[in-house]
């Protein structure tokens, strides 16, 4: 078989995994109804593969709005079992699962909600030694760790592999929210060059707030990965939701970032070089 007839058959086969079921027509269809959206968009969502570090309040919440829209598969990252003081936020979990591991339960309740989408349920923190491998296999990571350290690993692994990243996090009532598109946008290592210290159950946490941070998370992957919209590239969004008072920072790429700067890339970056803003620095990210 020639080069050229060897593409063709590959794009027919690609073509035909994309395709959407009368089923999936159905059950997508006010979601389809969106110009911005369509068919094309729907597609596109059953296409992608998305990886959610962390399934909390805020992680499990995400992965549950993803599921719904029709996401083709799930990586779902979070060693640990659930506590019983999790429970305030935990949508995914049930009473009787205290003390188990959460992904596993995460990966049957989404089943349960939406069986066309495949979960894949890892019982795993996110550490040096698998962040590349999850990040491979993925087209879109969502970071919604509850510790600092997973997430700078896993903005590091997506700059390496130039996959998008969805970046969430909350303080108590504070929550801030950007996408980050490698060397097109400032990473984590910009905004947060000194690393936060924290104490993860230092600070109460809200369900509410976690669950309203999660939907926008979700809403950021959907839109890069459909077109739909305008995502926050370049711009952080900063949430009081105490106050409901919703403001975006400018954020800028700095060319001597260790992970994406002019040296780590072999290049000078794309966005935002010069003065910018900073996000609040989270005392902590427990979800």
């Amino acid at each position: 078989m020639t080069k050229g007839k060897q593409q063709t058959t590959n794009d027919k086969k690609q073509q035909r995994a994309i395709m959407l079921t009368p089923k999936e027509l159905e059950r997508y269809s006010r979601q389809i109804q969106l110009p911005d959206l369509g068919e094309k968009g729907q597609k596109a969502l059953k296409n992608t593969t998305a990886l959610v570090s962390g399934v909390g309040g805020l992680g499990g919440t995400t992965a549950l709005y993803l599921a719904v829209a029709g996401i083709g598969k799930l990586i779902l990252v979070r060693g640990g079992g659930l506590r019983l003081d999790d429970m305030n936020r935990q949508i995914l979990m049930s009473d009787d699962w205290v003390g188990k591991t959460r992904v596993t339960k995460a990966q049957e309740t989404l089943n349960q909600i939406n069986p066309d989408v495949e979960v894949e349920a890892i019982a795993e923190y996110i550490t040096p030694e698998n962040v590349d491998a999850l990040v491979q296999r993925s087209d879109i990571a969502l970071s919604c760790a509850h510790n600092f350290p997973e997430r700078d690993l896993l903005n590091a692994a997506c700059v390496r592999w130039q996959k998008p990243m969805v970046e969430a996090a909350m303080n108590s009532m504070e929550a801030y929210l950007t996408t980050i598109v490698p060397h097109q946008t400032p990473c984590l290592s910009c905004l947060f060059p000194e690393k936060p210290n924290w104490d993860r159950r230092a600070f109460g946490v809200l369900g509410a707030v976690s669950g309203t941070l999660a939907c926008l998370s979700a809403l950021e992957a959907i839109k890069l990965i459909t077109g739909l919209g305008k995502p926050l590239l370049g711009q952080l969004l900063n949430m009081d939701l105490a106050n409901v008072e919703f403001h975006k920072l400018h954020l800028y790429k700095d060319p001597d970032c260790p992970v994406c700067g002019k040296e780590a890339e072999g290049a000078e970056g794309t966005l935002n070089h010069g003065k910018g803003e900073r996000p609040f620095a989270p005392t902590t990210t427990n979800h």
